[in-house]
């Protein structure tokens, strides 16, 4: 491996391998601002100066990172450098992302870094919490860039989950390691096997949406970028009212289909290609799709029978709305907190629970529910049958104590960061349901939360800069899983 004067004068050389690989995602990044630039440029706005400038100086920095930390990786990540790797690659492409959005003509992101970085950092998440108000009439290089970067992010949690986390045991996703995912030594050693398929399905899902918008109802640019947030589960829109800017059903029926598409682990799809038909049984799927179906329901009936709402017309804005949330794309097409107390309630507990893994959702994971069941199931029959013997199985195969630790530790990690995050929002003097909706939806990874505020309707355009901070690092903690996070914090990583 060569060794130069960099990182090592500031940084141990183990390092070296992970700003060598965050260099070449710069690379990656610089050519993906040209999309906008050119945009802007064929439209007339001056705003392509802008992503021009930025994708300049992401180059050069990219660049002279990858120069300056040259290393063989043929061998893959050790654990420490994966750990690494992941919180340090997002940041700074957040970072950067958010350059030619401060330095626009866009008056909004302007005259704020909080609020460049804030949207830069929403957008990689696939969050869709935003601080612009009249997206509307925003530049059209801007709302594809917003639509890129929760494209980009999305494809890459796909990888982190398939590639990384499951090596790294984070959460229980030990459970789904794979030949690109071996724990004894190396991280990524394989991973190129499966990433050119699932990239492949991820351009071709999102070119059929795009498709489909665009003859039902969307202009091409409009279909463009919505179909960019749609398969990535992000839910960024060009319009201040997202998806009821448009008034046609077919449209929020085509936008349910592919937002839950999204939700599914896209490994099925590579195994469905290849004749594997057992892809079908995915009990995470099933699972998912049986929770929407109630909830669904459930749902339409009671809007059915509050009044107001026909059927037909009841069942579509149940079937978007919930799996928006669910799925945690954060698309609406009406203000559910209208719908009554019960529906905010529901909504709330939504805000948690995620799609599969290995999908371009947050939340907690379907999965991770299905093992806590089956620990539930175990416990009250061992007290009915103190004797009894009770296995604990998921997907056919005996649930491992390590697993089963790795997800309960999860559990009790999330709700203490979430516990804390909504009480430090709350000293901003923001009421119950707004600081614990946006904690949530941060954390999640949805968007929008509830209330007045932050709800379906509004946005995050008025929030202190200190608390828009702070959900930039609740909803880089949810969307990286909190343990890659959190660890850097912990003094042992750092001595080895």
């Amino acid at each position: 491996m060569h060794e130069g004067p960099f990182p090592g004068a500031w940084a141990p050389p183990y390092t070296r391998p992970v700003f060598h690989l965050t260099g070449r995602m710069l690379l990656a990044l610089s050519a993906a601002m040209l999309v906008p630039a050119m945009v802007d440029a064929l439209t007339g706005d001056p705003n392509w100066r802008a992503f021009l400038i930025g994708s300049v100086i992401t180059f050069a920095c990219g660049a002279g990172l990858t120069h300056m930390t040259r290393c063989r990786l043929s061998g893959g990540l050790t654990l420490r450098q994966a750990f690494l790797l992941t919180p340090v690659a997002w940041t700074t492409i957040a970072l950067f992302g958010a350059i030619p959005l401060y330095i626009s003509d866009y008056a909004q992101l302007r005259d704020s870094f909080t609020n460049a970085f804030f949207e830069s950092v929403s957008g990689l998440t696939t969050t869709g919490a935003t601080v612009i108000v009249g997206l509307d009439a925003a530049p059209h290089g801007i709302l594809l860039w917003r639509a890129l970067l929760q494209w980009l992010g999305g494809i890459g949690i796909i990888g982190v989950a398939i590639a990384i986390l499951p090596a790294l045991g984070v959460g229980g996703m030990q459970l789904f390691r794979t030949e690109s995912s071996d724990r004894s030594e190396k991280v990524m050693p394989r991973a190129r096997e499966i990433a050119a398929g699932i990239v492949l399905i991820y351009v071709a899902l999102t070119v059929i949406c795009g498709v489909a918008y665009w003859l039902v109802a969307m202009t091409p640019f409009e279909a463009l970028a919505h179909a960019l947030t749609t398969v990535s589960t992000a839910g960024f829109s060009t319009s201040d009212a997202s998806m009821a800017r448009w008034n046609n059903a077919a449209l929020h029926w085509i936008a349910t289909f592919f937002m839950l598409s999204g939700a599914v682990p896209f490994v099925l799809y590579l195994r469905l290609f290849q004749g594997q038909r057992d892809a079908l049984r995915d009990s995470q799927v099933w699972f998912l799709v049986g929770l929407l179906a109630v909830l669904i329901i459930a749902v339409a009936a009671w809007l059915t029978l509050s009044g107001g709402h026909g059927a037909t017309d009841a069942l579509r804005l149940a079937a978007f709305n919930v799996v928006s949330v669910v799925t945690t794309t954060g698309y609406a097409t009406a203000d559910y907190t209208l719908w009554g107390n019960l529906m905010v309630g529901l909504f709330f507990g939504l805000l948690f629970v995620g799609g599969c893994t290995g999908s371009t959702t947050g939340g907690m994971k379907i999965f991770r529910f299905q093992v806590m069941i089956r620990m539930l199931q175990s416990q009250f029959l061992r007290l009915l049958y103190p004797r009894g013997v009770f296995p604990r199985v998921y997907a056919g195969r005996l649930l491992p104590d390590e697993v089963i630790g790795s997800v309960v530790v999860f559990f009790t990690l999330y709700f203490i960061c979430y516990s804390v995050l909504t009480l430090t929002l709350m000293a901003f003097d923001f009421d119950f349901l707004t600081s614990a909706s946006a904690a949530a939806a941060a954390l999640s990874n949805v968007g929008p939360g509830l209330g007045p505020i932050i709800g379906p309707a509004g946005n995050f355009a008025t929030l202190p800069d200190a608390s828009k901070w702070l959900l930039c690092f609740g909803m880089l903690l949810g969307r990286l899983e909190l343990f890659t996070v959190l660890i850097l914090f912990v003094p042992q990583f750092w001595r080895g």
